[in-house]
Formats: C-alpha cells, sequence, structure tokens
C-alpha cells in the first residue's frame, strides 16, 4: 500500500484483483448446478480496467444508461452479454441498446414496451425483452436502497403482470424471453430473495403454460457486504434460499451482482492532514472526503478505518473528517482509533463498489487515481484528474 501511495499519491483507491476473481469464482460454483450467467452491474463501479477483468472471467453486464452501455463495449463486452436495466431510458439509450443488438432489455413499465417495441419496429426488427416486476417484499436493508415495495419506482407490481404481458404478446416489436426483479441492495438476511424467487417461479409456472416462449428468469443482485468485518453472507447460502425454487422450471437464470463481487476488493486510502481538538473531541483530519466517498453522508453508512501500518492500540473516539466545506463531510464519525498525527495513512475498507462510482468534483476537487494489485504489481486503470480535465468541457 505505501508502495502504491508513493507512485500514485492520495487519495487513492486500491482495488485486488484476485479478490474479484475469488469473489466471481463463489458465485459461479454456487449455482453450477442450474444453467445461470453473471452479470455484473456495472453502476457498482464502472472502471474500465476491473470491467475488463470480470470480461476475462466470463461475466456479462447488468447496464442502467447509456454510457454504462458504450463503457462495457469499450471493455470488450459483446453486444450479446449486455442486458439494460434502470427505471428511466430514454429513447436515444433504448436506441443506442437496439442499434448494439444488447442482450435483452429489463422494460420496467408497459409504456416502455411500448416505447421499445415501436424504435425496435422502425428499425426494421425486433427487440427481446423482459419485465421486471415488484413482488412488494420487503429486503430489510436501508430504504434508500430498498427497490421491491409497491412504494418504490421500480418495476410493475406483480399481479398485473399476467395482464401487462398479455398485451405485449401483441406487440409487433417485442420478443418476451422472461421476468425479473431486484428487491434492494445490501441485503444479509436472504429469506426476502427466498421469497422473491418463489413468487418470480410461480409466475414464470403460470406464464409457461399458457404459451409464452420464456427463456430466462432474472433474480438481480443485492446481496450484501459486512462493512464491520464479520462474515458476509455467501453465494453459496443464496443458491440454497434460492435454486429449490426453480425445479422443473427449465429456464437460465441470471443473476446481477455488483458490491459483493468488487466492494470487499477496494480499499480508500488517505493521508491525515492533521489532528485537533475541540471541547474534548477529537477530529482527525484526512485529505479525502465525502466527494471521494459518499456512502456515510448519503447513507450513514459504516466503513471501517485502519491505519496503514504497525498495529497501534485505540486511543478513544475520533471524527474522521475531510476537507470539503460540508458539516457532513465526514468518513466516520465517534470512531475508536488509534493516536494518528499528520502524514500517517488510513485505509477505508469495502471501497471497491459505490465509491468512485458516486465520486465528485464537488469544490473543484480532482477524483482520485484508481490503481489494481494485479499478480503482485501496480496497475494504474484511471489516472489522478488535473484542473484542465476539470474544466475541460467549459465553453
Amino acid at each position: 500500500m505505501a508502495e502504491a501511495v508513493e507512485s500514485f499519491g492520495t487519495p487513492l483507491y486500491l482495488y485486488s484483483r484476485a479478490a474479484i476473481e475469488e469473489a466471481y469464482g463463489a458465485y459461479d460454483r454456487a449455482f453450477a448446478a442450474v444453467p445461470h450467467r453473471i452479470h455484473y452491474a456495472v453502476k457498482a463501479n464502472a472502471s474500465l480496467g476491473l470491467l475488463r477483468v470480470l470480461r476475462q472471467l466470463g461475466a456479462g453486464v447488468d447496464v442502467v444508461s447509456g454510457f454504462e452501455l458504450l463503457a462495457a463495449r469499450r471493455a470488450g463486452f459483446r453486444a450479446r452479454d449486455i442486458v439494460f436495466a434502470g427505471v428511466g431510458k430514454t429513447e436515444a439509450e433504448i436506441a443506442l441498446g437496439l442499434d448494439h443488438g444488447i442482450m435483452h432489455f429489463n422494460a420496467e413499465s408497459e409504456d416502455e414496451i411500448r416505447r421499445i417495441s415501436a424504435l425496435a419496429v422502425r428499425r426494421g426488427g425486433r427487440a427481446s425483452v423482459s419485465l421486471r416486476v415488484n413482488p412488494n417484499i420487503d429486503p430489510r436493508s436501508h430504504p434508500y436502497i430498498s427497490t421491491g415495495l409497491r412504494e418504490n419506482k421500480f418495476g410493475v407490481d406483480i399481479a398485473l403482470a399476467p395482464s401487462i404481458l398479455a398485451r405485449a404478446r401483441e406487440s409487433a416489436g417485442v420478443d418476451l424471453v422472461g421476468l425479473q426483479c431486484h428487491i434492494g441492495s445490501q441485503i444479509t438476511d436472504l429469506r426476502p430473495l427466498g421469497e422473491a424467487a418463489r413468487a418470480l417461479a410461480t409466475l414464470s409456472r403460470r406464464l409457461l403454460n399458457e404459451g409464452f416462449a420464456l427463456e430466462m428468469l432474472d433474480l438481480g443482485g443485492g446481496l450484501g457486504v459486512d462493512y464491520e468485518g464479520g462474515q458476509s453472507p455467501r453465494p453459496e447460502a443464496l443458491a440454497a434460499e434460492i435454486v429449490p425454487a426453480l425445479e422443473g422450471l427449465g429456464l437460465d437464470l441470471l443473476l446481477e451482482p455488483g458490491r459483493s463481487l468488487v466492494a470487499p476488493a477496494g480499499v480508500l486510502v488517505t493521508r491525515v492532514l492533521y489532528v485537533k481538538e475541540s471541547h474534548g473531541k477529537r477530529f482527525v483530519i484526512v485529505d479525502a472526503g465525502m466527494n471521494d466517498l459518499l456512502r456515510p453522508a448519503l447513507y450513514q453508512a459504516y466503513h471501517r478505518i485502519e491505519t496503514v501500518g504497525p498495529a497501534k492500540p485505540p486511543s478513544g473516539p475520533a471524527d474522521v473528517v475531510g476537507p470539503v466545506c460540508e458539516t457532513g463531510d465526514f468518513l466516520a464519525r465517534g470512531r475508536d482509533l488509534p493516536a494518528v498525527s499528520g502524514g500517517e495513512l488510513l485505509a477505508v475498507r469495502d471501497a471497491g463498489a459505490y465509491a468512485f462510482a458516486m465520486a465528485s468534483n464537488y469544490n473543484l476537487r480532482p477524483r482520485a487515481a484508481e490503481v489494481m494489485v494485479d499478480g503482485g504489481e501496480l496497475r494504474l486503470l484511471r489516472r489522478r484528474e488535473t484542473f484542465e480535465d476539470l474544466v475541460r468541457t467549459e465553453e
């Protein structure tokens, strides 16, 4: 870690290729008993270097924007490896997916199916479409990342799906290939995922009996990570929960993990700038801020923070805060940390997902470099931004 910092500075996103390979392999082994495809959720981390690693492992991708689609293509994914999800696809994004000939769209509404059909007909072809259903299942995670309840914006009510699909079957430009659901993110209690699998399997059986030529069932992602360093739920436990529901269906299973593949593979390395005491409160001021890791400010999310180098005993609570001019700019509050001083390095754990992906240039701060440890070598995936990078698009 010190070598990476010496070469590339701080803040710094540092990833482990070996950890990504192990996480992907765990999924592939866990679902070996059923026909399956693992489609990485690009929104977790869209770094091209990281995408190329997953492509080499055999993954497909789940994209939620036109530029994510283009990133996947640039990283070498074939069009038939790409599923296009997302609740608000624009006409231009749908056209992009059609023109590339992607595997299929996960449609979020009947209106979207009509739009996809019309655009496909205009091009003289047909589009493969799955329908995202909302099974009204509580994933028991943070409300901002819960997506499977009636009050959430995602998908259609599962009770309405048969009538929507019956009408869609008459569309001139779409082929209905399956059902999809994704009930939320950061799920650590696997029972809701099993419940969702049973609900989709039941509906799929009904549709197959009614003559729908379904090919797949997509259960999304959402497997959580224990950010406090305990045992995260394992893919084999997920398989034990959902595979029994699929018995006899004869459909391919699609999974769309993101966080569980890449979060534990990354750390955010930051340097202590100053330490100050105020009315008995200790502030450790570092050079990484909410623009580098938004999750603590946005979700009150917990990330372990460790000193780099020899272990030192804790010396009492401290707030680890960044340089951004916001009171909400913190990486941790009331954390029991060792005594540290200016110049020391801290590592923020489990920062491989939703760290760089949510980074910004707030306060005109450059986004940090991304580096991968690959077989003992350091590979620069993305250089640190410069001032010229930040103003390049201005007129």
